[in-house]
């Protein structure tokens, strides 16, 4: 067998068992999943499965590892200057992902969701944008940024759960405007107060 027959067959396999524990996900939380369950439900034996992840819980870090590689990748891909400029595409770029990652979003940050994801993309996102936007906004106040961030971070968070929530009846385009003005208003909250 050809090493593309063989990487194909794996994708597949892989994207069953994703569908799969996505769909298990959106009824119960990844405790209340066996192997056994999931696999009898992509109609494979356990062993394919153990071919590939170690439990459900190995399948889900994995999943998520992935996640979290393109969301680096995704970030790392927009400058300070170019988000000085506008922030604007990298908001397009964001609820782009979402949009196209919709499921697997809506369930880590829904009711049997993960809050280590949560927080995971927390640290990520302030791994690639605090700094940064200390530098764009150029705030008096460093404390004030903190919360400043905090507030803007959790609540880009709440944006996207909304947003999938409901079925993304808004444009990207149309969301990424929303999210650039949210943060523009609350850019005063960290200026200096003239005297």
């Amino acid at each position: 067998m050809t090493s593309e027959k063989t990487d194909r067959r794996v994708r597949k396999t892989r994207k069953l068992l994703i569908e799969g524990l996505t769909q298990l996900l959106k009824e119960k939380s990844i405790n209340e999943i066996s192997v056994r369950e999931l696999s009898d439900l992509v109609d494979i034996n356990r062993g394919t499965f153990y071919l590939h992840y170690k439990d459900i819980f190995d399948m889900l870090t994995q999943i998520e590892n992935d996640l979290f590689k393109e969301l680096d990748t995704l970030f790392s891909s927009h400058s300070v200057k170019e988000l000085k400029s506008s922030p604007l595409p990298i908001c397009k770029d964001i609820f782009r992902f979402a949009q196209t990652n919709s499921e697997l979003f809506q369930i880590f940050l829904g009711p049997n969701g993960d809050s280590a994801f949560v927080n995971r993309t927390k640290e990520l996102v302030r791994q690639h944008c605090y700094h940064n936007w200390q530098m764009i906004f150029s705030p008096c106040d460093t404390s004030r940024f903190a919360y400043f961030y905090s507030f803007i971070i959790s609540g880009w968070i709440g944006l996207l759960s909304d947003w999938l929530d409901t079925g993304m009846q808004e444009s990207i385009d149309e969301m990424a405007h929303i999210a650039e003005q949210i943060v523009f208003s609350g850019i005063d909250f960290i200026k200096c107060e003239k005297a």
